[in-house]
């Protein structure tokens, strides 16, 4: 079982800013101009400043007990990760210094390599050697540019821990987010352990999951550009140089 919910002055809200522009309780993500790729943190609702990113891996049809210890893995690294979220953004750091504490907790707690694969799709076989290590690298500068460029809306959240269950081999931890000035959110991070130490790669706003909307603006992308996964690359590239 998952301990009691527990509150904590948090941002999931804008953290990796979890949905889309219509799920705004949440927060914002990636957002580029119709004819771009959109922003997998701008548009969506910046997963939450840098939040919670959690997920342990369970494997089909392990005991009950492993799976209890799963999800309280799971619980405890959404705990931790969001503890220091809220020291980094609610710290008393230059903002260069908390931008660099973000990368820091992004690098170690997000699959961003395979969050970046799922939402290439199809097209990542398509892709040659090179363009998948360039949209990779590309996809991280995105990711990252976006949560860090808004620190400073990031104060003042408050999340609490819910119920975590077994979803397609992962666990996602089920929290709720309330930011000042706007209604509570259901937020679940989903959690997946297959290099042997939780990582998150997924968020879920209000039932909305990021990586599947980013996935499908991508596919929109490369079929008004002729699957032309080189296309794609230029555009994020642009997004890189762009004002947040």
């Amino acid at each position: 079982m998952v301990r009691p919910a527990r509150a904590h002055n948090l941002d999931p809200g804008d953290a990796m800013k979890a949905a889309s522009a219509g799920t705004s309780k949440a927060a914002t993500m990636l957002l580029p101009a119709p004819t771009e790729p959109k922003s997998m943190l701008t548009r969506r609702a910046l997963l939450a400043a840098a939040t919670a990113m959690s997920f342990v891996g369970i494997v089909m049809g392990v005991m009950p007990s492993a799976r209890a210890q799963g999800a309280d893995a799971a619980t405890s690294f959404v705990d931790a990760t969001g503890k220091a979220l809220v020291a980094t953004v609610n710290g008393n750091g230059s903002a260069d210094q908390k931008k660099q504490a973000l990368r820091t907790i992004i690098d170690r707690d997000v699959d961003v390599p395979e969050i970046a694969r799922f939402c290439l799709g199809r097209f990542w076989r398509l892709a040659t050697p090179q363009q998948q290590q360039d949209y990779t690298l590309l996809f991280h500068q995105v990711l990252v540019n976006n949560i860090t460029g808004k620190i400073g809306d990031y104060k003042g959240v408050v999340f609490a821990l819910g119920h975590s269950s077994p979803r397609a081999g992962d666990v996602a931890v089920g929290t709720v987010v309330t930011r000042p000035g706007n209604e509570p959110s259901r937020v679940d991070w989903l959690v997946a352990m297959a290099s042997g130490a939780p990582k998150i790669i997924d968020i879920i706003a209000e039932g909305t999951s990021l990586r599947l909307t980013q996935r499908d603006d991508y596919s929109a992308f490369l079929s008004r550009n002729n699957n032309n996964v080189q296309a794609l690359i230029d555009a994020m590239r642009r997004q890189t140089v762009q004002p947040s």
